[in-house]
């Protein structure tokens, strides 16, 4: 039976959880979810839980935090005077936004928190810092 191994293209469907059960993504009821193993295009933690399963196998895997998303930072956490952000943007709580650095690059941010004078803005990535559960089926091997 054929085995996912590195450089194969994996189709797959998921379901993954934090540790409290709530469902942060999932493939159901959508095409699964196809990359190269080896690309860099997922988290290496599901990657590395794809690795060595057979066609049809399903499996539950915990990926840590550092194989995931990463630890979270305080540093990325930003608080900026109200009147830097442009009026026309929305700074309600949960807003994306981009902030542009002094080399050019654009960062995502999620604004955390609105007050008169000043906005909290948290570069993180919505997940980091969580350990993941994937539950994990490979239909397709190529």
């Amino acid at each position: 039976m054929a085995q996912a191994k590195m450089g194969d293209t994996v189709a797959v469907h998921y379901t993954g959880r934090l540790t409290d059960g709530t469902v942060f993504d999932s493939s159901a009821g959508q095409e699964p979810l196809e990359f190269a193993i080896g690309s860099g295009n997922v988290i290496p933690g599901f990657e590395q839980a794809v690795i060595g399963m057979n066609l049809g196998d399903s499996k539950t895997t915990t990926i840590p935090a550092d194989e995931a998303y990463g630890p979270y930072y305080e540093e990325r956490v930003l608080v900026v005077d109200r009147q830097q952000i442009p009026a026309e943007l929305p700074v309600e709580v949960g807003s994306q936004l981009q902030i542009q650095q002094q080399d050019g690059m654009a960062i995502p941010v999620i604004v955390t928190d609105v007050t008169e004078s000043e906005v909290v803005l948290d570069a993180n990535h919505p997940l980091a810092g969580e350990d993941l559960t994937f539950e994990i089926e490979l239909v397709a091997i190529a």
